[in-house]
């Protein structure tokens, strides 16, 4: 068997042992393994690649961006910051029909901006978000919906946990992919407030279930003053952490020590931290961390038995003579992204296809930054799909209503995850859009 029919084979063999409940990290490194056994006939070549891999894909200090952006966002989501932006945002669209909706979208891209995270954003705006609008008359549908719609901007406005990823597994700038996410992730928020308001005129009924209170929010204004004061941690912590790194003040992996500990303050000044707490982000954070270089090992291994065996030249060579262009090509990426999104989660993903994806993008001289981007939304999008929608079953696990079942949650969030298509088609035909900050 030749060396690209044993890569082919092992690409077919990791969905069914995934599909089969084994860990993707665990397939990675086991069919990397055999492959290269195979393809040099020595068990030993094998294991020293092994070995190598393990070493060199986590030794570098850029690799504690990981750990540090992770705790930064643990440590936010513990000091109430996005519970306070949506007050603030409630205060601006308390009038405006399908106001509540807009200001989940608001504070959550606010809340995106410091932590990174998506199940983080589905998980504190549940818990913020849904009683507000379920009181206010908004349908349960639509409450979950714009939670679990507006939850994946957390991975793509800076700081992103995927872009991280995706930045150690294509070698590029950490800080140049979260530049280049700040209009797509921007331009996705103004989507989707436009898509409520116009659901909010046209369909009401979808909206909320009380057409004549018309779903906005009542009560006393917010004096700027105390609006001001809440949103202060927030912007404080936007201008360390993203403020240093665009203004070549530090590196991504320093700005994650420094937002880090300016969230460290925030959770101290606001007495929501105690030991116990502490101790809990903490073990989290090592959780998320072991996990991310489980993987990123796992990959590793498996991009060097890819090149080892030349399967993507192959496939270029392949593609070439069909006469299939770059475009073909991306049309196929993106199909295959969002079909594994409909069964596994955004970080296996990354790691099972752009291996693969990556070179042959390089041969077609794709700008591998908007590249990432257009992963990423993509990916995110399956955070949304049946029937492994990663955003949903947090949300349902978040909830203390028994009303709301799993379909409601994915069927309210299925109008956002049309939106986010919207926009991954929007920023493939014009690439300017995520280049534009460079």
């Amino acid at each position: 068997m030749s060396s690209t029919a044993i890569a082919l084979t092992s690409l077919a063999l990791m969905l069914v042992l995934i599909y089969c409940g084994m860990h993707v990290a665990v397939v990675l490194a086991l069919l990397s393994f055999v492959g290269v056994w195979l393809m040099r006939a020595d068990m030993e070549v094998a294991a020293n690649l092994l070995a190598q891999a393990a070493s060199d894909a986590i030794a570098s200090h850029v690799f504690g961006v990981v750990p540090l952006f992770v705790l930064m966002g643990f440590l936010v989501a513990m000091a109430d910051i996005g519970k306070d932006a949506f007050e603030v945002a409630n205060q601006f669209f308390r009038r405006v029909k399908g106001g509540l909706g807009m200001a989940t979208v608001a504070a959550n891209a606010v809340f995106a901006a410091i932590t990174g995270i998506s199940i983080a954003s589905a998980a504190v705006f549940t818990r913020v978000a849904v009683p507000q609008m379920l009181n206010y008359g908004y349908t349960p549908r639509f409450a979950v919906g714009v939670v679990a719609g507006s939850s994946v901007l957390g991975m793509l406005i800076p700081p992103s946990l995927l872009m991280i990823l995706y930045g150690f597994l294509s070698n590029q700038s950490v800080g140049a992919l979260f530049t280049a996410g700040i209009l797509p992730g921007l331009l996705l928020a103004f989507c989707y407030c436009v898509a409520i308001f116009i659901a909010a005129h046209l369909r009401p009924d979808w909206v909320y279930a009380l057409p004549a209170q018309g779903g906005t929010a009542d009560g006393p204004m917010m004096r700027p003053a105390e609006m001001a004061l809440k949103l202060v941690p927030a912007l404080a912590l936007i201008a360390m952490c993203l403020g240093g790194i665009y203004a070549g003040m530090f590196t991504a992996t320093e700005a994650g020590a420094v937002g880090a500990s300016g969230a460290l303050a925030v959770a101290l000044l606001r007495r929501r931290l105690t030991w116990a707490k502490f101790r809990q982000v903490m073990v989290e954070t090592g959780h998320v961390t072991v996990a991310v270089s489980f993987l990123i090992i796992a990959a590793n291994i498996y991009t060097r038995m890819l090149a080892m065996s030349g399967t993507p030249q192959a496939i270029v060579a392949g593609m070439t003579e069909l006469g299939l262009g770059q475009w073909t090509f991306l049309a196929i990426f993106v199909f295959i992204i969002l079909v594994l999104g409909t069964i596994l989660d955004s970080s296996s993903i990354l790691l099972i296809t752009l291996p693969l994806m990556l070179p042959i993008a390089e041969s077609f001289g794709m700008d591998l930054v908007w590249l990432g981007v257009v992963t990423v939304i993509a990916v995110e999008i399956g955070l949304l799909t049946p029937p492994f929608g990663l955003s949903v079953y947090v949300i349902k696990s978040t909830l203390s209503d028994p009303r709301i079942g799993l379909g409601d949650i994915f069927m309210g969030a299925l109008p956002f995850a049309a939106v986010m298509l919207f926009v991954l088609l929007l920023v493939i035909a014009f690439p300017q859009i995520s280049l534009a900050l460079l």
